[in-house]
């Protein structure tokens, strides 16, 4: 537990840094460069099969990124060539976030991420993503900081901001948990006094989850489960997980998908419970790439 703290105290301390910017301008051409650098250690970082250089690797990215990044209006440039590393925007163009994951030789996980607000004098503020989920005891339950963060790969972004005191976003992600089970997240994120901030009691209806702040699922790791969102309805889709005997209720590493389907629609702010809906989104390259993060991660 000390060493993953001390593990995001670096992390914090490298982001933390950033927030000056240095004298000159980059150009696009040095912004490419930085995305070879940052292709090719994020390549090393999932494919070494020695856990140290993968990290060694990780906090080498970490340091190109946020160089990379000092770049003024660096929030315009994709680097959308590394494969390794999620980046989402949101629909209003307020912030990105970039996620990743590293792998640990006993299949678990730890999750890096940043988010890079969008400033119109095009200077750099990041708030850095410091996984803390071995300290969570009711991640459900919790409102939780950038610094305290219940880590995930996110790969889409919902924009909330109509009929809502405070905009929010909900953002969908990918959470390996273990050698026997996975984990997907609903999570929240929303902005006030300059912080940024996870979390909030928006889901409403569903019996299993009463005032959740954060939907958290989790499943046999063999499994795929889809958790998509669908526009035209506003409704947030995912498979019904349940356990393969009802003797077996509560082991999730043992769930997987019924072949039946529940959602969350938004109605005035909120998001409701629907039970048993009839899927009709397709599935997509992102449903593949985050039931089987290696499938993305082998697109170099």
């Amino acid at each position: 537990m000390k060493q993953v703290f001390l593990i995001g105290g670096l992390l914090l301390l490298i982001l933390t840094k950033a927030e000056g910017q240095p004298s000159g301008n980059k150009n696009q051409q040095q912004l490419m460069a930085f995305q070879d650098s940052l292709k090719e250690l994020s390549y090393k970082m999932v494919n070494d099969s020695i856990e140290p250089e993968r990290y060694n690797a990780s906090y080498k990215l970490i340091k190109t990124l946020v160089t990379a990044l000092k770049t003024p209006y660096s929030f315009n440039f994709p680097f959308d060539s590394v494969k390794a590393i999620s980046i989402q925007s949101s629909s209003d163009k307020r912030f990105r976030i970039f996620s990743w994951h590293v792998m640990n030789n006993d299949g678990s996980y730890r999750y890096y991420g940043t988010v890079q607000m969008n400033k119109p004098d095009g200077r750099l503020e990041l708030f850095p993503l410091i996984d803390y989920t071995p300290a969570f005891k009711s991640p459900s339950d919790s409102t939780t900081s950038n610094d305290r963060w219940y880590g995930a790969q996110y790969y889409r972004i919902i924009s909330v901001l109509n009929n809502v005191p405070i905009p929010y976003y909900v953002l969908l992600g990918w959470k390996g948990n273990t050698v026997k089970s996975t984990k997907k997240v609903i999570e929240i994120l929303y902005f006030k006094d300059g912080k940024a901030h996870f979390g909030m009691p928006v889901f409403d209806g569903d019996q299993d989850n009463p005032g959740k702040k954060r939907i958290i699922f989790e499943y046999d790791r063999r499994a795929s489960m889809v958790l998509n969102y669908e526009p035209s309805t506003n409704t947030i889709v995912f498979d019904h997980l349940a356990p393969p005997d009802p003797k077996l209720k509560g082991r999730f590493e043992l769930y997987g998908p019924d072949f039946s389907y529940d959602g969350f629609k938004l109605q005035n702010g909120r998001w409701k419970f629907v039970p048993d809906l009839e899927l009709k989104n397709d599935s997509t390259d992102q449903d593949d790439n985050f039931n089987d993060p290696k499938k993305m991660n082998q697109k170099f």
